[in-house]
Parts: structure tokens; C-alpha cells; sequence
């Protein structure tokens, strides 16, 4: 059931995890959550709260060509691709202790529910993950280079806090049907009685 919405679905459940467990009164602000592209970053207009910015998906080696589930008629489905997802938390605000604070409760947050259950996961998007599906979140190592290096390519001339992590594994599922379900049959055998003289 997780389609190709799963990377769309999986990122929007992430912050609205964020959203549902924040409590104003801890920061005394309002804050906001938001799933950003990088075009977002130059036009922000999010004062106190936190980004999750996506920025590289990959191919899980170790489960490259999993089976696919078997579907309801008893024949086994394509296979699943199975990705990380690569994202980037921003915590935004003019004040360093609400940075620093929000950046830190962030992290417990996600470290609270580090593996994710269906219950979550569809809570944007209805149905796109299986009921005994889970995508672990896990804090992420990115060289310092690199993560100025995003911040370069993304335009921005003034660093902001932020935290990298990776959510993995997301199964792809294919929406098409296989091969053998399109196919015609190749050859057809007919027997026939032929008459005896």
C-alpha cells in the first residue's frame, strides 16, 4: 500500500508529529511546522518554528530487490523498492534560546518515537502505508562541509541551526500489475478427437 506517495506521506507525518506534541506554553510562542523545498528558504515566512527539509532520497542496498507481498488472488506482486529518506530539521527563530530550546526538544521528540507506526504515518495521508508498516527515524551523520555545502546550493547567505536525520526504510510499492497479468499466452494447445476409420 505505500505507493509512490510514501516519501510525500512519511515527511508531512513527520511534522505533524512535531505539531500534535508541541504545547505553546513550553516556548511561550507560537510556532509553526512545515515541509520545505528549497526554493521555501528563500522565501520564508515561517518566525518561530522548525523546517523539515528533504534532501536526498537513496536506494537501501541491503534491501535492494525485496520479494513483493502476495496479492489477494494468491500471485506474488512486483517487487518493493525500498529508500532512505535524507532530511534536514531548521529550527527558525530571532532568538537564540528559542532556537536552542525548540532544537533540543525537537530531538527528544523524535527521539520519543523513533520508530513510527501506520497510526502515524497516515495521519496526513490516509491508507498509503499498510497497517504493519513502520519507518524508523533516526539522527543522521553529515560532515560539517557538507551541510554548508546544502546551504550554499540552497541560496542562503545566513546559516540556520539545523539537525540532519534519516527515515528509514520506506517501501516503495509498485501501482502496476505484472508482467504475466498483461501478457497473452504465447502458444495455445488444442486436442482434439480425431475419427478412427
Amino acid at each position: 500500500m505505500a505507493d509512490f506517495r510514501a516519501i510525500m506521506a512519511a515527511s508531512e507525518a513527520i511534522v505533524n508529529l512535531l505539531r500534535v506534541n508541541y504545547q505553546p506554553e513550553d516556548f511561550n510562542n507560537e510556532l509553526e511546522f512545515r515541509v520545505f523545498t528549497s526554493k521555501d528558504f528563500g522565501t520564508n515566512t515561517l518566525q518561530n518554528g522548525a523546517s523539515l527539509f528533504p534532501y536526498r532520497i537513496y536506494a537501501n542496498g541491503a534491501h535492494r530487490t525485496p520479494p513483493g507481498r502476495v496479492g489477494p488472488d494468491g500471485r506474488p506482486q512486483r517487487s518493493v523498492l525500498p529508500v532512505e529518506l535524507h532530511f534536514l530539521i531548521t529550527v527558525w527563530s530571532k532568538e537564540a534560546s528559542l532556537q536552542n530550546t525548540l532544537a533540543g526538544w525537537i530531538m527528544r521528540t523524535l527521539e520519543d518515537t523513533p520508530s513510527l507506526p501506520a497510526g502515524i504515518l497516515n495521519s496526513v495521508v490516509p491508507e498509503c502505508f499498510r497497517p504493519d508498516e513502520t519507518v524508523d527515524i533516526s539522527l543522521a551523520e553529515l560532515r560539517t562541509e557538507d551541510l554548508f555545502r546544502i546551504w550554499d546550493v540552497i541560496g542562503m547567505n545566513i546559516y540556520q541551526l539545523s539537525i540532519p536525520y534519516v527515515a528509514r526504510i520506506i517501501h516503495l510499492e509498485s501501482v502496476q500489475p505484472r508482467h504475466f497479468d498483461l501478457a497473452e499466452p504465447v502458444q495455445e494447445r488444442r486436442l482434439g478427437m480425431g475419427s478412427m476409420e
